[in-house]
C-alpha cells in the first residue's frame, strides 16, 4: 500500500512542476498509480524488470488516452507524469556507482538492465498513441464517407 501511494506522489510530483491544471491532478496521480500496481504484480509474476516496465507503461497509455478523451485534455498531461513512477533511475545509478567501483561486469548489467527498461516504456507509450490515432483516423474516414 505504501509503494502506491508513494507511486500516486511521485506522478504528482512533476504534474505540479510542469503546472497541471489541479482538476487534472487527480487523474494524473491515479495514472501513476495504475502504471505502478500493474509493474509491481508483473514483476512479482514474471521477475522480469523489461516486461514489467513494457506492461506499466501500456497501463499508463491506456488510461492516459482515455482520460484525455474524456476530460478533453491532451493525453501527455497523463501520460508523461504517470510514467515516473517507472523510470529505472535506481539501476542508473547503481550502474554508475559500479564504474565508479571499477566493477564493470555489475555495470554492464544494471546499465542494460536500465537501457532496455527505458525503451520498453517509450514503446509501450508510443505503442498505444499510435493505436489510438489509427482508430481516430479511421473513425474520421468512416465519418466522412457517409
Amino acid at each position: 500500500m505504501e509503494e502506491i501511494i508513494l507511486a500516486f506522489i511521485a506522478s504528482l510530483c512533476p504534474a505540479i512542476m510542469y503546472n497541471v491544471t489541479r482538476k487534472n491532478l487527480l487523474w494524473v496521480g491515479l495514472s501513476g498509480m495504475l502504471g505502478w500496481i500493474t509493474y509491481a504484480w508483473i514483476l512479482e509474476s514474471t521477475g522480469n524488470v523489461v516486461i514489467s516496465s513494457f506492461l506499466g507503461a501500456v497501463v499508463v497509455g491506456l488510461y492516459s488516452e482515455s482520460v484525455a478523451r474524456l476530460i478533453k485534455a491532451p493525453a501527455m498531461v497523463f501520460s508523461i507524469p504517470g510514467i515516473f513512477p517507472l523510470v529505472p533511475g535506481i539501476a542508473i545509478y547503481n550502474s554508475t556507482q559500479y564504474i565508479s567501483e571499477n566493477k564493470l561486469f555489475e555495470a554492464a548489467n544494471t546499465g542494460i538492465q536500465a537501457i532496455a527498461s527505458a525503451a520498453a516504456i517509450a514503446f509501450g507509450i508510443l505503442l498505444i498513441s499510435a493505436v489510438f490515432r489509427l482508430l481516430k483516423k479511421r473513425k474520421n474516414k468512416n465519418l466522412r464517407s457517409i
